[in-house]
């Protein structure tokens, strides 16, 4: 049976929301890590550039693997295969950046991402299966960094202590909500009882505001790829779902 769906303009930008420069970027990238090797058996029966392309409509659409094999014309169970040889393949790297360390700001927060697996995710303040993902914005609205997904019910100060996110960002200037008080990253000024803020600390906190207001644009623009908002993937495949999108983000983001 043949597919539908093939590497091409039409169907990358509708599928994917990447230009086909950006995508060509991404196959390049999957290529240069390995993935055109045949895994240890035969040869793959889809093209590279196509094997990448099921993986970001699988992402972006979160359809099931019984859904995507006719659109490709192959089965169910190489849908999978290639799903599970290219996801580690398609990582976050980091990002440009085009200043000085001292000027950097980076802004970090997490989210909940709905997850099947209990073993990965738990029971959280949505009331669902979740886990906590935390992202590192930088300035030029790019995800510098994300970290391992942790369970939804664990404070977002707690992951980011538990998370190697800490040691990338020594030395930046990172920025964060009231959550991550007592992590010596900047957050907003607190009312205390009886003791209103000043007019600064008020205007200070609105400039906050409007500084990490990038990172949730961040996040609603990830979860444009679907397996954000229900991921059925078990043990990394969440871990691996965020870097990829993170990926694919950055691609989408970049002129």
């Amino acid at each position: 049976m043949g597919g539908v769906l093939r590497a091409e303009p039409l169907w990358v930008e509708t599928f994917t929301g990447l230009r086909m420069d950006r995508f060509a970027k991404l196959v390049k990238a999957v290529r240069e890590r390995g993935g055109n090797g045949p895994g240890g058996g035969r040869p793959w029966c889809l093209p590279l550039p196509d094997r990448v392309l099921l993986v970001a409509v699988y992402y972006r659409t979160n359809l099931t693997m019984r859904q995507l094999a006719p659109l490709f014309g192959i089965s169910p169970a190489t849908v999978c295969r290639v799903i599970q040889r290219l996801r580690p393949l398609l990582a976050l790297e980091r990002a440009p950046r085009p200043v000085a360390d001292t000027e950097r700001l980076w802004i970090v927060d997490g989210t909940l991402i709905p997850v099947r697996d209990r073993k990965v995710g738990a029971s959280s303040r949505n009331y669902r299966f979740s886990a906590n993902v935390q992202v590192i914005d930088a300035d030029t609205r790019l995800v510098i960094a994300a970290a391992r997904p942790a369970p939804g019910n664990k404070a977002d100060a707690h992951v980011w202590r538990e998370s190697d996110l800490p040691a990338l960002a020594a030395g930046t200037t990172v920025i964060a909500d009231g959550a991550y008080l007592g992590t010596g990253l900047i957050v907003p000024h607190r009312k205390r009882a009886g003791r209103p803020l000043l007019r600064r600390q008020e205007e200070d906190n609105a400039e906050h505001r409007r500084v990490r207001a990038r990172v949730e644009h961040a996040f609603a623009r990830m979860k444009n790829w679907k397996i954000l908002r229900d991921c059925r993937q078990k043990g990394d495949g969440l871990h691996h779902a965020v870097q990829a999108v993170a990926t694919m983000h950055n691609l989408a983001m970049t002129r």
